[in-house]
Parts: C-alpha cells; sequence; structure tokens
C-alpha cells in the first residue's frame, strides 16, 4: 500500500500573502532558525550557492502503526505493528529542496500529459482529488466492463530502495541533459547520500522536551553545539547504500514519481493497446484487461519492475476476475483498493479500517475515563466537585458529529461512491462508542 507521508505532530505551516508557491514556514524546531521568504528566495534562486551547499542532516523519528490483516490460513483478523520512519529537513534546506521540487513538477507534469498518463498516475500529484474519486473511478471502469481482470500489485518497500544511479538518469532524462547540472547535482546528493539524527536521542543530549521542544529556542542547536554534542556524540547517520531516499522531504515524493516515468509509458502502452487501464497510486499499482491478457500483463509488470531494482511484494498481489450475468457483475474475491473493496456489487471500507477505528475509539476513551478520573482525584483533595467525563471531545473524534474523523470520511465515501452498503457499515459505530463511554 502506497506510503503516506507526513510531518512532526509539532509542525505547521505558515505561507506569507505574497511568497512563492514553494515557500512554506515551517514551525519545527530544527539545526538552524526559520528565515523569511526574501532571504530564502535570494539563496534557493542563486545556483552557486545552492551548488555549494551544506546540508544539515534530517531529524528522523518513527511512526509505529497497528496493521490489521485477514489471515487467510485461520480465517480471522490478526493485528501487526508496523514501523515508518520520517525524516524532515532544516528550514533553509526544505526550501531548496521545495523549489527544486517545483522546477522539476513542471517539467515531470508535462511529461504526464504529453503521455496520456494524467488520470493513471494519480499519487503526489496536485489534482485536487481524494482516494475516495480514485477509487470511484477504478471501480466504475470495471463496472463499464462485460468482464475482465483487475490485478492488484505492491512494490516492496519503494521508497527504501529506489536505486541512485537509476533516480539519476531519471532525473537528467527530465531535465533533457548528460549530466545533472551542479546545482541539481547538490540537490540529488542531499537526497541520495543524506544523514540523519534519530529525534529522541538528539532532544535529549541537547536537553530540549519532546513535550515543548521550542521553549525559549529558535533552533535546536548552536554551530559549535552542533559539532561538540551531535556530531562528536555519533549520533548522525549517512546513508551507505547506493539506493534509498528519506520519506517526507518537500522533494521525496515528485522523485518516486520521475523515478518511475519510463515504466508508467511502457505499462500503459502496453496495456492500451489490449483496452485495459492502468492506475498507479504510489507502490500500489491497478491493471484492468480482459481476462485473457490478465498472465502475460502480470509477468510483464513483474519484469519491468525487476528492471527498476525493484520487486513486487507476493503477499500483496489480487488478481481479481469480474463477470457479467445479464445485469449482474460478480468477482471470484472481492478486490481491494485504496482503503475499499469491490465486489461488483457492493463498496465497502475494508474490515481491517473498521478494526482500527474499533481499537482506537476504546483506547481513546480509556483514556479519557483515566483523565478525568485523575482530575477528579485532585478536586476532591481540594474539597471540589468531581466533574464528569468530557464526553464532547469524543463525539468530535469518534462520530459522525466530529468534522474530520475517520467516521466522517466514511460517510462522505458513502455518498461519493453511492454506496448504502458503507452506511451499513457505519452505522453501529455509534452505539459502539455510546456503549463504550458508558462502561464503567
Amino acid at each position: 500500500m502506497a506510503a503516506i507521508l507526513s510531518f512532526p505532530r509539532f509542525c505547521y505551516f505558515m505561507t506569507h500573502p505574497t511568497a512563492p508557491d514553494w515557500y512554506r514556514s515551517r514551525g519545527y524546531l530544527h539545526f538552524d532558525a526559520p528565515l523569511g521568504v526574501k532571504k530564502a528566495q535570494s539563496y534557493v534562486t542563486d545556483q552557486a550557492k545552492v551548488s555549494a551547499h551544506a546540508f544539515f542532516p534530517l531529524i528522523k523519528y518513527t511512526i509505529s502503526t497497528e496493521k490489521v490483516r485477514l489471515d487467510k490460513s485461520i480465517n480471522k483478523l490478526v493485528r501487526a505493528t508496523k514501523d515508518r520512519s520520517i525524516a524532515y529537513a532544516a528550514h533553509l534546506d526544505s526550501h531548496i529542496l521545495s523549489y527544486y521540487a517545483g522546477q522539476l513538477a513542471a517539467l515531470y507534469e508535462a511529461e504526464i500529459v504529453a503521455s496520456g498518463l494524467s488520470d493513471s498516475i494519480i499519487a503526489f500529484r496536485p489534482l485536487g482529488l481524494s482516494n475516495i474519486q480514485f477509487a470511484a473511478r477504478a471501480f466504475s471502469d470495471i463496472a463499464s466492463r462485460h468482464a475482465c481482470t483487475a490485478i492488484g500489485l505492491d512494490i516492496t518497500g519503494f521508497f527504501d530502495n529506489l536505486d541512485h544511479a537509476i533516480l539519476k538518469e531519471k532525473w537528467e532524462q527530465l531535465l533533457g541533459q548528460a549530466r545533472l547540472p551542479a546545482d541539481h547535482y547538490a540537490v540529488f546528493r542531499s537526497i541520495t547520500g543524506y544523514s540523519t539524527v534519530e529525534r529522541t536521542p538528539l532532544y535529549a543530549a541537547l536537553g530540549i522536551s519532546e513535550h515543548n521542544p521550542k521553549a525559549s529556542r529558535m533552533r535546536a542547536c548552536s554551530a559549535a553545539e552542533f559539532r561538540s554534542k551531535v556530531r562528536a556524540a555519533g549520533l548522525v547517520t549517512q546513508n551507505q547504500n547506493s539506493f534509498g531516499i528519506p520519506q517526507g522531504t518537500p522533494i521525496s515524493a515528485l522523485l518516486s514519481n520521475i523515478y518511475m516515468l519510463d515504466f508508467d509509458k511502457q505499462i500503459q502502452a502496453l496495456i492500451s493497446k489490449i483496452g485495459g487501464s492502468y492506475y498507479r497510486y504510489c507502490d500500489d499499482i491497478l491493471v484492468i484487461v480482459p481476462t485473457k491478457d490478465a498472465n502475460h500483463i502480470a509477468g510483464d509488470v513483474r519484469v519491468r519492475i525487476k528492471q527498476l531494482e525493484l520487486d513486487i511484494n507476493p503477499k500483496k498481489t489480487e488478481i481479481r476476475e469480474f463477470v457479467r450475468t445479464g445485469k449482474l457483475l460478480t468477482a471470484n474475491q472481492p478486490l481491494q483498493y485504496l482503503g475499499f473493496t469491490f465486489d461488483g456489487q457492493r463498496i465497502l471500507i475494508r474490515s481491517a479500517a473498521l478494526a482500527r477505528y474499533s481499537q482506537r475509539m476504546k483506547q481513546g476513551v480509556q483514556l479519557a475515563k483515566l483523565t478525568a478520573n485523575s482530575r477528579n482525584k485532585t478536586r476532591a483533595a481540594l474539597g471540589l466537585k468531581s466533574k464528569s467525563l468530557f464526553k464532547c471531545k469524543l463525539y468530535e473524534k469518534y462520530s459522525h458529529l466530529g468534522k474530520r474523523n475517520f467516521v466522517r470520511y466514511g460517510y462522505r465515501a458513502a455518498d461519493l461512491l453511492q454506496s448504502q452498503a458503507i452506511r451499513d457499515q457505519l452505522e453501529p459505530l455509534w452505539h459502539r462508542l455510546v456503549a463504550e463511554i458508558a462502561k464503567p
């Protein structure tokens, strides 16, 4: 499944009303202080400065998420923890990466349009659409056919395995240059030969609170402290591999698309010849083809992915046959795509997503109760009356009464996908929340 990029929980963005599109004032703490739009623009547009620029290490942290999946051997949902590393760049470094991402994006979009790939490459592009709408497009594509086979393929460890030599070649091709100009090469080196510092030990070494990192400081440390307390302490780790780029920088997502550009063109051309459709959402590939062509198309995709020094994850490969009998379209098994399933008749939210919601809801309610109990003990010691549980916050976070949460997303999906089945899935969630709150 596609990797989803994010930033530190304390990060926020501010834009200046006259700032260029690439400029974002990021609120997180890093090895340098934030800088205004004029200074940033003066620097990033100076090719000589960029060519000689010394990039700071990325600050890195890990997000642990619990994945729920169906174990077919026992026909039960099982849970497993998945760790994902996010690395974010220093302020000036981010501006440089954003600026060059903007230059490359314009060239990339022109290639996408010229190659007829606008409807096929759907991740990390300014399309103004959501996963719901991308899924709707794919399911509608299948439903419009008399019979077809949908093949879902997942690239193993996508960002972690992008080959540096291939990336450089694709970058040069996009620029129409035999070799990268000095400024582009400096950016390339920063994203392939990158260094990282783990956030928790960094903060510990510098005496920074993880809960309030920006207290009384504009930057994590001075240049002298960086040399004596960070680099000298062995906290800096450099990527020594000839592959892999970090997730989370302003240019990473675009580079992953550039890396796949020739592959996308080849597969699109191959599939369009047989009346099929091709969709790629980051590392998540979906092809819809006549059933008679399914096996050789799946094999061809695997061969061409190998040429990029990447692999298809066999455990996540799905081959689903759709057949129409009269007006009834059925599948041998439901297709999973972008968080939804489709069996020819019904579109549903994946059961794993519902299981994750239920677990988070229960944990959230339990934490709220513990907090309320602790608060009331303090109030009792002061001779004050106890207060009841703050239910409004729980409703906002875990029910349709909130504005941005899983349940609201589900109802939005039900509307856009015109799926009563999704509404039926969501209806019991309110009663489960109320019941969980009511538990002693």
